[in-house]
């Protein structure tokens, strides 16, 4: 079925991961965006597609299912977006564990750092952040993945600091005071596992890394895509990235990296702040799915 009129949203973040709406709520939010289509890429699990799908059948929107897989090169955090793999592939499901797994150690080094600095934080408090931002219960047994946000949370809860954005500048962001970063997956092989799956990989947010020779190896590795608009992208980056693809024959993706709004401040962008045209989806979608009417 090919799709060539609309917009979508192609990367948002729902409560199965460190958004703070439901996967629900982020499909009617696209709906009164005027958007025809949203993926739900939460960090290292799919928790949140089923329920996404369901909402986008009633409401009219297309649901592209996606992950954003976290993984590390050269010392910095790189992300790969996956769309349309096989969410019933057992040893996907199994390798985005090992990833949350993972996640969950770097957590743990993040708050005995915390406590190193003299700041008084347990990874329950981390956990009462995060499960207070967990509207939908059906999520909150599900395979939801922690991260920096919820710590930043649990900084704010305490007072340390005043909003998300000091948060990350202060204790955080790569080089701040608590920043820790452990040896993890590398981004090969990222895309390696989105292959493996069935699913098209795409680099994530390539502006922010400050290496663009990083990202050019990561494309001739096998990236098959990368997101040229995104909300931390200024028009330079847009442009640059634009040409990237094009010398690279890439798919040319975008979206808002929507996490919602706290203190009254969007974290990244809102649903439909950053778009591309709902044709991408025809090429994200891998050739065992293609003849399929299941967009």
């Amino acid at each position: 079925m090919a799709l060539t009129n609309g917009l979508a949203d192609l990367h948002t973040h729902t409560t199965a991961s460190d958004g703070l709406h439901s996967p629900s709520e982020n499909v009617k939010l696209a709906k009164e965006a005027g958007l025809s289509a949203i993926a739900i890429t939460d960090h290292d699990t799919v928790a949140g597609v089923a329920e996404a799908l369901l909402e986008g059948e009633k409401l009219g929107i297309v649901v592209v299912p996606g992950v954003e897989v976290s993984t590390v090169a050269a010392g910095t955090d790189i992300h790969i977006l996956g769309y349309y793999t096989n969410n019933t592939d057992e040893k996907w499901l199994s390798r985005l564990a090992s990833l949350r797994g993972m996640r969950d150690r770097r957590n743990e080094m993040i708050v005995a750092k915390l406590n190193e600095l003299g700041i008084a934080m347990t990874m329950d408090d981390v956990l009462d952040a995060a499960h207070g931002n967990r509207s939908n219960e059906s999520l909150q047994s599900a395979a939801v993945s922690i991260g920096r946000p919820h710590i930043a949370a649990a900084l704010i809860r305490k007072g340390v600091v005043s909003n998300m954005k000091e948060a990350f500048d202060r204790y955080l962001a790569t080089g701040a005071e608590a920043y820790v970063n452990p040896p993890r997956l590398n981004p090969f092989e990222a895309i390696d596992w989105i292959r493996e799956a069935g699913g098209t990989s795409v680099i994530a947010h390539p502006g922010l890394y400050n290496n663009d020779s990083l990202v050019e190896e990561i494309i001739r590795y096998g990236a098959q895509g990368i997101e040229v608009y995104h909300s931390d992208h200024g028009h330079e980056e847009e442009h640059r990235y634009a040409e990237l693809a094009a010398k690279y024959q890439l798919i040319a993706t975008g979206g808002s990296d929507f996490h919602g709004s706290r203190q009254g401040v969007v974290f990244h962008g809102a649903v439909g702040s950053r778009t591309v045209s709902i044709g991408v989806l025809q090429q994200l979608l891998p050739s065992w799915r293609s003849k399929r009417n299941d967009l």
